[in-house]
Parts: C-alpha cells; sequence; structure tokens
C-alpha cells in the first residue's frame, strides 16, 4: 500500500513493517516507546487504534503520576488492563479508538472527551470522565483537582462481523458475494455491496484499495453500482479524520478480539461467582448526577474496594472459623462465610489474592466471554480486513496474545495469531515481526 499523503513527514520510516508479537498486553508498551526513542513515532500527538475485547483503559489506583516520567519503573507497575493510560498523561497517546466486538460493551459508543492529570490530592493519576468504566475503579475526579492535565480524545467503535450477502443477476447466476459490516452508536448503515471475494482468504488481494473504489469483481460479475460500497464510509471517514490531523498512528491488536474467555468463570464455581458479583457491586449514580454526586460514587466505592482489599489479606494471613466469621459480620460481607466454605471444600488452600482479583472484575458488567467459532474468527478477521484496508498505513503494529492467561482461547490462540499476520502481510507486504514470546523471533 503506497504512502498516504504527508504521512509521517517528520519521523524516520521503517524499511519493512515492524510488528511485536507479545504474551501480555502491557508488553507492548516497551516497544512503542522503543519506536519513539529511535523518532520513528513523534514524542506526543500519537494515535493509538485498538482492537481488543477489553479497554485496557484503567490506571494502577496507587501508582504516582510522576512513575510515568521514569520508565523502567513504569514498565513494572503495569498490567493488562492499565497500560495504555499511563502513556497518555506522558503526553504520547492523544487519541486512543477502542474497536471491540459485538459481545465486549464495557464503554458506551461513541465518542469521549476527557481530561487524564494528577490529583492534586493524591498525586496519582485520574480522569474526568463520568463513564461508569472509570467511576467503577474509583478513578473519577473533578477537572479542579487535576493538575499536568492531558486531553484525550477516545472513540469506541463497535465492528461487526463480516456477512454474507447474495445478488441475482439477470443475465449470470447467484453470485456469492461477503462484505464487512462496522458500525458506530449512531446506527450508521453498511451500504448494501456485491463483490466477489477469493474464498481462499486474505492472501487474494481483492480488497477495495479505498472505501470510494468500486469492488473487484471477476470478468463474468456485473460491477457494483456506483452508489454501493464495499466498506462502511461512515466508519472509515470517522477513523480517517482521527488519523489524518496526526503524524503517527500504532495498530494494536489483541487477539481474544476474535475469541475471548472469562477465564474466572472457569477458576470459581456459579454460586462463588455469584457471590463474588454481590461482594464488588458497584453501586451506580443516581441519572444526572451533580458534581457532589459523582464525588460521593468515588469515595463510597473506593472504601468498597479498600475494605474488600484488607478482608482478602487478612484470609491469607488466615482463614480458620473465627477470622472468617469475624469478617463476615462487617457491613455487607455476610456472604463471605458460604464463599469461603465452598472455595475450601475445593482447594487446599485457596489463592484468596486472586480471588479479590477476579472479584473486582464484578462491577458493573461482567467480562466479555465469548468462545468463537471457525466461522465467526474468520468473519472478524474479513471485518479487521477491509476496516484496514481502507486506512493509511501504521508506524508499528503491537500484537498481544493474551493465551496464558487464558483471555483468548489457548487451542486457537495459534490459529488466530496466523490469520492475522497473514491479514497484515497482505495488507502491507513483508513485515518484519518479531515473536517476542518465543524463544526464537524469525523474520516473516
Amino acid at each position: 500500500m503506497d504512502e498516504p499523503r504527508g504521512e509521517r513527514s517528520c519521523c524516520r520510516r521503517y524499511p519493512e513493517l515492524p510488528v511485536w508479537v507479545v504474551e501480555d498486553h502491557q508488553e507492548a508498551l516497551p516497544f512503542i516507546y522503543r519506536a519513539i526513542g529511535s523518532k520513528h513515532l513523534p514524542a506526543s500527538n500519537i494515535r493509538l487504534v485498538h482492537f481488543d475485547s477489553h479497554p485496557d483503559l484503567l490506571i494502577p489506583v496507587n501508582m504516582a503520576a510522576d512513575t510515568v516520567f521514569d520508565k523502567e519503573t513504569l514498565f513494572g507497575e503495569l498490567s493488562i488492563e492499565n497500560w495504555i493510560m499511563p502513556a497518555v498523561y506522558a503526553g504520547h497517546f492523544s487519541h486512543v479508538i477502542w474497536l471491540h466486538p459485538t459481545w465486549a460493551q464495557q464503554i458506551r459508543e461513541g465518542k469521549h472527551h476527557f481530561l487524564v492529570g494528577k490529583d492534586t490530592s493524591t498525586t496519582t493519576i485520574r480522569v474526568t470522565s463520568t463513564d461508569h468504566y472509570f467511576l467503577s475503579d474509583g478513578l473519577f475526579v473533578p477537572e479542579d483537582q487535576l493538575e499536568n492535565q492531558k486531553p484525550l480524545q477516545l472513540d469506541v467503535v463497535l465492528v461487526k462481523p463480516y456477512t454474507v450477502c447474495t445478488n441475482q443477476d439477470e443475465n449470470a447466476s447467484v453470485s456469492s458475494a461477503k462484505k464487512p459490516k462496522l458500525a458506530l452508536e449512531d446506527g450508521e448503515k453498511t451500504a448494501p455491496a456485491e463483490c466477489d471475494t477469493d474464498s481462499e482468504g486474505l492472501e487474494q488481494d481483492t480488497a477495495p484499495q479505498r472505501s470510494d473504489h468500486a469492488c473487484r469483481q471477476p470478468s463474468h460479475s456485473r460491477s457494483c453500482a456506483e452508489t454501493e460500497q464495499c466498506q462502511s464510509s461512515a466508519t472509515t471517514e470517522e477513523i480517517l479524520e482521527i488519523l489524518k490531523n496526526g503524524n503517527a498512528f500504532v495498530l494494536d491488536i489483541d487477539l481474544d478480539f476474535f475469541s475471548v474467555k472469562n477465564p474466572f468463570k472457569e477458576m470459581f464455581t456459579q454460586e462463588e461467582y455469584k457471590i463474588l458479583q454481590e461482594l464488588y457491586q458497584f453501586k451506580k449514580p443516581r441519572s444526572d448526577p451533580t458534581k457532589e454526586d459523582l464525588i460521593d460514587t468515588v469515595d463510597t466505592r473506593t472504601h468498597q474496594l479498600e475494605d474488600l482489599e484488607a478482608t482478602f489479606a487478612d484470609l491469607c494471613d488466615g482463614d480458620d472459623e473465627e477470622t472468617v466469621q469475624r469478617l463476615a459480620s462487617n457491613p455487607g460481607m455476610e456472604s463471605l462465610v458460604p464463599l469461603i466454605k465452598s472455595l475450601k471444600k475445593r482447594m487446599e488452600v485457596p489463592d484468596y489474592e486472586m480471588v479479590h482479583q477476579a472479584g473486582l472484575t464484578c462491577d458493573y458488567s461482567e467480562l466479555p466471554h465469548h468462545v468463537s467459532t471457525e466461522e465467526e474468527i474468520e468473519n472478524l478477521i474479513q471485518s479487521v480486513y477491509y476496516l484496514l484496508k481502507n486506512l493509511p498505513k501504521p508506524t508499528l503494529v503491537t500484537i498481544a496474545r493474551s493465551s496464558l492467561d487464558e483471555y483468548c482461547p489457548s487451542d486457537q490462540v495459534d490459529a488466530i495469531q496466523d490469520r492475522v499476520l497473514g491479514a497484515l502481510r497482505s495488507l502491507y507486504g513483508p513485515l518484519d515481526t518479531h515473536l517476542v514470546y518465543s524463544a526464537e523471533s524469525p523474520p516473516s
């Protein structure tokens, strides 16, 4: 694909597109920082195009904001769910586009504009967003409580699977076709299309070069009507508008975008998981809350999570019956008794730290859980391919496998990775692929 006009005019260019494949998602950030250091990426105003079943937009709750200026210390503080926002506060990312599948609904679709800065009272990183995703983690503070503010535009875009359509030509047999369906919150309809694609998959480069090009057809088929397109132009135009204003963007793909598990559902029984949902339930603010309502909501939630953390820390030191009864006597903790009994019946020594980590995912919504079929995976690969086909070439690509922690099913991850790399080669030509998770990292 040709370099788009004005792309990365102020930065160095890689001979081949680098692709860094890591296991845990936070391991991608050092390679983005390396590209900044080598001046392949600018130090600021970077766009992140983020395909994932999880937003990964939380913040290390107790990490001092100034930690972001010591990158080695920073990398040691990050986890899979909180690696992006520290880079926002450091001034590197100005826009994040979270592209999510239908089963991931943690943040409402559409445009979100808010500030990321240092909380003057705690010196930690906090945000002004009032979305429940941030409120439930106690991350909201009013704007007047933030210093060193960095504006962030977050675009949340739903990616629907590529679907099959047919059309009967008067002078030809029925032509089978596939088209991507990509939607924003406002429910923009994907224009109907008929464009034959090779059944062998993406290596056959039959996609339109731009959203305003007609679909390619075999010679025996009639061409697409002028008003029909193979790509959702509304979605493409939205993303292009964001990308054209910056010098570079990073393409980031978590393989659990294509198939995802909630590993805690397999770790705990249905009854145990239900108790965790009750213990960690987030009390949402009323509709149209005032500033004081939001502050009260965050204070209440912060105390709730601190109490739960202290409770399970006590259980790590001893879970005898007297200790359990004492902890369960605290307000809202009554269900600890059946939870601990159930855990001890199944495990010799329950991992109470893991229990707490599982509970932290049980707030206003469950973690996504959708183990995809082979067909569903292929349809999502096609959707991602056609969307990227209409966007500029990224500066670099990061890919997270997320398989050792079972977010991406371990029996599917290798096949998904192969399909994603194949799609990228079809789009961008030879890749400089680094299999960081593996002992060997042969070039592709």
